[in-house]
């Protein structure tokens, strides 16, 4: 028999401690042969848990007791957890910094006269029926709630509806058993800091989330979208409640304990991201129609279980420590007050191709010692831009090359993704697995940067933004921040392969340039993958002057003799051709570039597609340059063609976005690769050569009969024109 262990917290005078002191005593001391004393501790291990528990319990409780307690004490107290039932609410009153605060309704008359009280009445009792509550405290309660929800729409000017969602925000909060005053500062607290600005089908807060999602999970984000499935139409309710609408009351409470406790509103939307991805799987799989797919999605936060919490809680924080600072910063007006609202960035985040991150974020990421987002930023800019300044630890990839030579984008595309693997090996301050695109920050110029984001969002590749403002910005930031002057102040920051600024041979992190610092192998590193890719885009340019001055003649492959395409037309070589896009002429000129307000005739499109004189009725989807899709209808008459942009919310109506006769349609192409993808090109011909003045894109099923028929009608044109 072995020696005896003796326990002395035996004799402590705390009843409690025995267990957690015997459990730590005995997991540190080992028998004779090495083994565990005792066989199975678990049940030891279980009441030292539950004693630990009891513990932060009696501190969170003596903690409030003393009053004076902050969000902050808290937070070192529960570290996460769910909070006991009998304090949650004192936690949430100091999350939501309501304790102290003076009875909002006490100047209130109390009149219940709004004209659409019958439905907040109505609303609020259907509430009280699913809360199990003593039978003489509903009435009490009922006026409670009917007057909070009142008197926020009175003092706020708001019209109330049953889509809003209140009613699921105030549950939780019924359950605290607060006073009147309590309930309603807590209610404001919540809509004001945690319900974001436009919650409403089309706002902006799904918007954004689409983004985020589209950031992380590329591939469930592009699924979605193709089968037109908006955040929106799964998620309003989610954000609108703080997922009470769909989880059960305990769920609920475990929920917002946490989230309060982050007090971080854009926290919601990486817990709306887990819940997402946790149904990729299932999501992809289905083959139900896009109502029951929605259903699914809508209801899936109803499937959560408490035990669920703690590790949707790590994934989200996880997922959130890998999203650029922006998304927080750029959208920070969505929370808050109106007033605040009013300086909100008006940038569209509905037509935003991805995140965007702005340029003091970029450089201060990469100065960051440890765990974070890192960026590896590749400039998209022209050589000869890049080559007269650029963010020394850029690498350059010119979208000029996706249009004028393809191959050579690809070639270009692979050293990126391998300059990329080797900084990020190396530990360069250059490296970083955030894929970061600047342009020059003019809209006209970054045109094609707008289509090589499109080329690796299309891959499905994950942490993909955009440097808000392009290089323009980075120089207005860099000039704000310091008062020297370029050459002094921020000369380590930019760099030019010319060789024009001493400090190009400075490194990034202000280390003398004799010695052997990052910054130097940084540019070893970048420049060497960029020269000659520099050095080929000189090339190309001065093909596309060549080809622009007409000083050399550009082939285009021509139908066949047998379609009568290329017979000549009135004594001027053959212009109109229809053949494979291998690449897109540099001489296009996007007819988005026209203002909408020009052309919005709003016609009924029934009424239009029976009109006597439409020959064909092709629905189709127009591709602007940025890679936006609108749902539209192509119809070709005798002499013209026409393209009706549906109204989405107005069905059934759309506007001519554009009228063209067929007489100016100069070329017809496709690309191998998406034959649906229709480009036509509208112009004038003439001895010198062919000017293009309009280019249109269409995505059009079947577009093999489509174009077939339009040429037809083309021919017919022409025809007539010669006799």
């Amino acid at each position: 028999m072995g020696p005896v262990y003796h326990c002395h917290c035996c004799f402590s005078s705390e009843p409690r401690v025995l267990p957690l002191l015997c459990y730590m005593i005995l997991k540190f001391l080992k028998s004779p042969d090495g083994g565990c004393l005792i066989d199975n501790m678990e049940p030891l291990k279980e009441s030292a848990e539950a004693i630990r528990e009891i513990a932060k319990e009696k501190d969170l409780a003596d903690a409030l007791e003393e009053g004076g307690c902050d969000l902050e004490t808290v937070r070192n107290i529960v570290q996460g957890r769910q909070l006991p039932a009998h304090l949650r609410a004192k936690v949430w009153k100091i999350a939501l910094n309501v304790v102290g605060k003076g009875d909002s309704l006490a100047s209130w008359d109390g009149s219940l006269d709004l004209p659409e009280q019958s439905i907040i009445h109505k609303d609020c009792q259907e509430l009280i029926d699913q809360l199990s509550v003593p039978e003489e405290e509903k009435s009490v309660l009922l006026l409670d709630i009917e007057s909070v929800i009142t008197f926020y729409c009175k003092s706020r000017n708001v019209k109330y509806s049953s889509c809003l969602g209140w009613i699921y925000l105030l549950k939780p909060l019924v359950h605290l058993h607060l006073t009147r005053s309590d309930l309603y500062n807590c209610f404001y607290a919540i809509m004001n800091k945690f319900i974001p600005r436009d919650c409403f089908m089309k706002g902006r807060p799904f918007h954004l989330f689409r983004l985020l999602l589209q950031y992380h999970e590329p591939g469930l984000c592009s699924f979605l979208d193709t089968k037109k499935m908006t955040p929106d139409s799964y998620a309003l309710n989610w954000l609108g409640s703080l997922f009470s609408y769909y989880c059960s009351a305990e769920v609920t409470q475990a929920i917002w304990d946490g989230y309060l406790q982050q007090a971080d509103p854009f926290f919601i939307y990486f817990l709306m991201l887990i819940i997402l991805v946790n149904a990729k799987d299932i999501i992809i799989a289905q083959e139900s129609d896009k109502e029951e797919m929605i259903k699914f999605l809508e209801t899936s936060p109803a499937n959560l279980d408490l035990e669920d919490i703690e590790d949707l809680f790590s994934l989200a924080q996880y997922y959130c420590s890998k999203t650029p600072a922006s998304f927080r910063k750029g959208n920070s007006s969505l929370f808050g007050s109106s007033l605040l609202g009013l300086k909100d960035d008006d940038t569209d985040l509905s037509q935003a191709l991805c995140l965007a991150v702005s340029v003091s974020e970029i450089l201060q990421a990469n100065q960051q010692q440890g765990e974070g987002v890192r960026f590896f930023v590749v400039d998209c800019r022209p050589a000869e831009q890049y080559n007269a300044g650029h963010l020394s630890t850029a690498f350059h990839l010119d979208s000029d090359l996706m249009l004028q030579n393809p191959s050579e984008f690809a070639q270009s595309v692979k050293s990126l993704l391998e300059a990329q693997k080797q900084s990020i090996e190396s530990g360069s301050i250059a490296g970083g697995e955030h894929l970061c695109f600047m342009g020059s920050g003019r809209e006209e110029e970054d045109m094609y940067m707008n289509m090589v984001l499109a080329h690796f969002l299309q891959k499905n590749k994950e942490y993909v933004s955009i440097a808000k403002g392009g290089f323009m910005a980075l120089q207005q930031h860099l000039a704000d921040i310091n008062v020297e002057g370029p050459e002094n102040g921020y000369g380590h920051w930019i760099a030019s392969t010319s060789g024009s600024r001493s400090s190009i041979n400075s490194s990034v992190d202000g280390d003398s340039p004799n010695g052997s610092s990052d910054g130097k192998g940084v540019k070893s590193l970048v420049n060497k993958m960029t020269v000659a890719l520099k050095t080929k885009s000189v090339n190309v340019k001065e093909k596309v002057i060549s080809f622009i001055e007409n000083t050399s003649t550009p082939v285009d492959r021509h139908v066949s003799s047998s379609d009568r395409v290329g017979k000549p037309y009135r004594g001027v070589k053959p212009v109109f051709s229809i053949g494979d896009e291998e690449e897109y002429d540099t001489d296009e000129i996007d007819s988005s570039s026209m203002s909408d307000d020009d052309r919005k005739e709003v016609v009924n499109i029934q009424t239009w597609t029976n009109k006597p004189d439409v020959k064909y009725n092709f629905p189709c989807n127009e591709v602007k340059e940025n890679g936006h899709m609108f749902p539209s209808h192509l119809l070709v008459t005798a002499t013209h063609m026409y393209c009706l942009r549906e109204i989405p919310s107005r069905k059934g109506l759309a506007y001519i976005q554009s009228r063209q006769a067929l007489n100016s349609v100069v070329k017809i192409t496709s690309k191998k690769k998406h034959p649906e993808l229709i480009t036509f090109k509208y112009g004038n011909s003439n001895t010198s050569g062919i000017e293009i003045l309009a280019v249109e894109r269409y995505l059009i099923p079947n577009a093999g009969d489509a174009t077939k028929a339009i040429k037809q009608q083309i021919m017919k044109v022409l025809d007539a024109l010669e006799s």
